[in-house]
This record gives C-alpha cells, sequence and structure tokens, in this order.
C-alpha cells in the first residue's frame, strides 16, 4: 500500500522523462546461457521457460552466459528460497576474466523465517571493489518473480529492481575512479552457502534440514554488445539504444524512486561509512550517496 501511494505521488508531479530500458523479452534458458557446475541441480521447466537452481550440503549450483558483453541491458526474473533460508546467497552478476577484473553485483542474503531478505550491490573496477550497499526490498520476494536488472552504458550503470532503480554508479574517471568500460563481461547467476558472513555476519547458519533450497528463474534476457576478446570495444558503440542520450542520467522520476529507496530501505552504503573508510570516495558525490 506504502509502494502504491508512493508511486501516486511522484507520477502526479511533472518530470522531463529520460529513457527507460526496453522492455525485457522472455527467452528459454538455453538461448543465452550454460551450467557451470552442478547442472544436475538445475531443473527446466516447460522446454527452459523456467528453470530452478538447488542447494542442498553436497553442493550449490550456477549458470554463466554463452556470450560475452561490452554494455548493454540485462535482466532476469526471480523467486528467491523461501522460508528459513538463512546462510545461503542468491547471485546475479556480471563479472570479466582477469585479475584486475570488473564486476556488477546483485546478491541476496538469505534469512530466517519472518526476517526480510536483504539485497547486496556491489560494483568492482579495475579490482577495486568494496563498494557495498544493502537495502530491504519493499516486498516479500519469496512470494512472486520480480525483475532484477543492469542497465550499463559509457556514462552509468544503474540498478533496478523492477522498474525502480536502487542504485547509481556513474562514470568518475575524470575523478580518478576506474570506470568499467573495455573489459566484456558475462553473466552469472549462482546459489550457494555462505553462512561464515551471509545472515547476520555469519551469526545464523544454514539448517540442513531445511534443504533443498530452491530459487526460481524465468526470462532470461540479453540485450548487449557481444564482445568476444578481452580489451575488444564493441563494434556497434554510440549505435545501440542504451548509448544514446537520454540514458546518460536518470530522469526526474527515477531520481525521486531512487531517493525514496536510499530514505526507506537502505541499511548499509559504504559512502556513509565513515569509519570503515575515513576519506569519502570520490564517485559518492557525483553518485548522489550522501
Amino acid at each position: 500500500m506504502v509502494f502504491k501511494v508512493f508511486l501516486f505521488l511522484i507520477l502526479v508531479v511533472p518530470a522531463v522523462m529520460a529513457g527507460t530500458p526496453r522492455k525485457p523479452i522472455d527467452v528459454p534458458f538455453q538461448k543465452n546461457y550454460n551450467p557451470t557446475w552442478a547442472a544436475d541441480h538445475i531443473k527446466y521447466i516447460d522446454g527452459g521457460k523456467q528453470a530452478t537452481l538447488s542447494l542442498d550440503k553436497s553442493t550449490g549450483t550456477g549458470f554463466q552466459s554463452k556470450g560475452t558483453y561490452l554494455f548493454g541491458h540485462f535482466s532476469m526474473q526471480i523467486k528467491m528460497v523461501p522460508g528459513d533460508s538463512a546462510g545461503t546467497v542468491t547471485a546475479f552478476y556480471l563479472s570479466s576474466q582477469n585479475s584486475e577484473h570488473d564486476e556488477i553485483d546483485f546478491e541476496f542474503l538469505g534469512n530466517r523465517s519472518g526476517q526480510p531478505y536483504i539485497l547486496q550491490t556491489n560494483v568492482f573496477s579495475g579490482g577495486k571493489g568494496d563498494r557495498e550497499q544493502r537495502i530491504y526490498l519493499w516486498f516479500d520476494p519469496t512470494k512472486d518473480y520480480h525483475s532484477y536488472s543492469v542497465l550499463w552504458n559509457m556514462r552509468q550503470i544503474v540498478f533496478f529492481v523492477d522498474d525502480v532503480p536502487i542504485r547509481v554508479f556513474k562514470n568518475s574517471k575524470d575523478l580518478g575512479v576506474r570506470y568499467p568500460f573495455n573489459q566484456p563481461m558475462k553473466i552469472y547467476s549462482s546459489l550457494w552457502n555462505a553462512d561464515d558472513w551471509a545472515t547476520r555476519g555469519g551469526i545464523e547458519k544454514t539448517d540442513w534440514s531445511k534443504a533443498p533450497f530452491v530459487a526460481a528463474y524465468k526470462g532470461f534476457h540479453i540485450d548487449g554488445c557481444e564482445a568476444s576478446a578481452p580489451h575488444s570495444l564493441c563494434p556497434t558503440l554510440g549505435r545501440r539504444w542504451w548509448d544514446q542520450k537520454e540514458f546518460d542520467d536518470l530522469d526526474g522520476l527515477q531520481w525521486r524512486k531512487l531517493k525514496w529507496v536510499r530514505s526507506k530501505y537502505t541499511i548499509y552504503n559504504y559512502c556513509s561509512d565513515r569509519v570503515r573508510y575515513p576519506k569519502l570516495s570520490p564517485e559518492c558525490s557525483r553518485d548522489h550517496d550522501i
């Protein structure tokens, strides 16, 4: 109800619209992805239009994209592990393949029954990460599918939950901050046990009597520029929809949605952590994170 009221209030305020990412196209798992480990823990439903990943005491599982991409729009519809999922992590992320890697992360941290899921995001550039942000979601992610997507171009990286931007990471190369722009990335997803840190800092351990833990997927949308070799440039750079001027920044409505998430649901932001980071990272001001 609160979310519906919020949407009404912001929609009646006029705004100059920037670009809205194109609607993802649902495709079967096999079109864009392959299993990477424990393939027997992945099950396909309705010809691969849906898939489930399962975690038990023996192993988790994961998959990766067939292609490697430099910029684009990448989304997945996921229904998280229900019930007591403490200790588990469901991850959806982009990553390059070398030591100074770039990475764009969604990590969903499991919970004890009745407690909210935590969504952690992070951005690595040139091998440097430590840019964690954590939010509570404004819905129960175990009850239905929701879309989690990344828009990545030369000017910004935007994390979306459904159509709500929850984080922006601007190109701050001019401020001395490395930005992911020349290392193609694959898309990955995995379900695994991380009870040494995932739930309340590792206090809550995985209850294996509740196994198997199952996350469900559909959508499997990829709309990116495929680049086969490291450091190769996308041959269509500047000619795809996500590289147009309207995607240089969020519009007024999107900024208001992001402000709402930050004020109501953010529980940790590295930009505000003066104990861990006494000196403010340069990108925090540009991203309006302070």
